[in-house]
């Protein structure tokens, strides 16, 4: 199925960024929740519930599977390529931030005797199984909502 449209037509690209747009926002929102401060920045920020990665890619398989087909390559292609975002947001990253945490304490220990640089690395990369889960489910209702309503 073969449509000369621009890309600023295509809805798989609106559903993907509606649907990083969403998470990041109930990330915000969660974020405020907790702090009782708006910190704009979170918007930005990698880790937390619901993975913004996980509902992007998510959505757009839907997407291409609704316009595509859900039986063609296209589909197939989205699908594997939305696996793997989340395998290594749930595995790969979760496991750099863990590393990043255990670095900034060895950094820690070691500024404690000699002059070395404060600046920490960034310890919540990655996603739980749940965050992964809930940016999964909250793309695919975003890919739905834009289609068919």
């Amino acid at each position: 199925m073969h449509q000369d449209l621009a890309w600023y037509q295509n809805i798989g690209i609106w559903c993907g960024l509606a649907a990083w747009l969403l998470a990041q926002s109930i990330k915000m929102a969660i974020d405020y929740s907790q702090r009782k401060r708006l910190d704009f920045g979170v918007l930005v920020s990698t880790g937390g519930m619901p993975s913004a990665h996980s509902a992007a890619v998510s959505s757009l398989a839907t997407s291409v599977g609704i316009t595509a087909g859900f039986g063609s390559p296209l589909f197939a292609t989205t699908l594997a390529f939305a696996c793997i975002v989340m395998f290594d947001a749930q595995s790969v990253r979760q496991a750099a931030g863990h590393q990043a945490r255990l670095l900034n304490q060895m950094v820690e220990e070691l500024f404690r005797e000699h002059h070395f640089s404060q600046q920490k690395l960034a310890e919540f990369l990655g996603h739980t199984r749940l965050e992964v889960f809930a940016g999964m489910f909250t793309g695919i209702a975003v890919a739905l909502a834009i289609h068919f309503l």
